[in-house]
This record gives structure tokens, sequence and C-alpha cells, in this order.
């Protein structure tokens, strides 16, 4: 009779232990989930700014066409991405679009001075540094989930219920280089 007790609480025990891992991967899970579509917010918002931001470019810099098709082709794609890879890939893209844009708009004084563009200019800049942040709260969430489907126990449920390590969003390579250099900075 003992043994028959004994034996059923280890089967309940271990019963209890794989739905609590089972449960806290769905959670962090569903916290990724959330953490990026709390990204989606910012990049609506990002992706509607940026025609007003194009247009008023436009208006002082006619030459500067392909640069201005080259952002909106990179909206365009970052706006029709579906899937959390595929959207992270193209709105590395259009970031890379926005700061090619960001150095060529510095050949026109004019430009600066419009009170239109420094509004949107300051718009984007404020929509960049909040995307910054739910972009580091995104590869947090990421870390927490792929810390849970990788280590053990968690990773034999894991690998059993089809979950497996889900990517950061990081900074593409060819931003990487940019980035070590010191910014370049004049009067």
């Amino acid at each position: 009779m003992t043994a028959i007790i004994i034996i059923v609480a280890v089967i309940v025990l271990l019963v209890v232990l794989v739905v609590g891992i089972y449960n806290g991967l769905v959670k962090l899970r569903n916290n990724r989930e959330n953490a990026f579509a709390n990204i989606d917010v910012q990049l609506k918002q990002r992706h509607d700014l940026i025609p007003q931001l194009v247009a008023t470019v436009k208006g002082y810099a006619q030459h500067e066409k392909e640069l201005l098709t080259k952002v909106t082709e990179a909206r365009a794609a970052a706006m029709s991405a579906t899937g959390i890879n595929d959207k992270i890939q193209a709105e590395n893209q259009l970031s890379s679009a926005l700061a090619g844009l960001k150095v060529s708009l510095e050949a026109y004084p004019d430009l600066k001075a419009n009170q239109n563009f420094l509004q949107l200019q300051g718009e984007i800049s404020d929509i960049e540094n909040k995307l910054a942040a739910t972009r580091r709260y995104f590869n947090t969430a990421t870390r927490e989930y792929n810390n849970k489907v990788m280590t053990f126990p968690s990773n034999i449920l894991a690998g059993m219920f089809g979950f497996q390590k889900e990517p950061m969003f990081e900074v593409p390579q060819t931003e990487r280089a940019a980035m070590e250099q010191a910014p370049q900075i004049s009067f």
C-alpha cells in the first residue's frame, strides 16, 4: 500500500512539473509575441510618418530621388512583411534607408530649418527612441524564452511540444561597421 502511494505521489509530482514547465514556456512565448506587438505599434507610427517626411524632403531635394525611392520601397517592404522574422529583416532595411536619408539631408540647410521638417524629424526621432526601447524589451523577452527552451529540463518538453529557439532583433552586419566608427561632428 505504501509503495502505491509513493508511486502515485511521484506520478502526480511529475505531472505537476510537466504542466508547470509547459505553462512557463507558453507564458514566455506569449510575452515575446506581446513584446513584438509593442514594436508593431511603433512601426505603424513610423510607417505613417515616413510618407510625410519624404514629401517634405522632395520639395527641397528633387535630385535625391533615388534615395527617397529607396526609403519608400523599404517602407513598403516593411509594411507588407509577415511573421516576426520577416518584419525584423524588413525593419532593419528601413532603418538603414532612413539613416542614409539623414546623412543626405545634411546638405540642405534650408530644409533643416523648415518647421514641418523639424517637427517630422523630431517625431521620427521620438519613435526611433521608443522603437529602441521596445526592441530591448523584445530581446529581453526573447532571451528569457530561449533560455527556457534551451535549459534542462524544460528543453526536453520544449522539443516535444515544438517550442524552438527564436531570433533576437539585432542590428544587421552592414550597420555594425558604421556603428563602430566614432561619429563625426562638425560645426
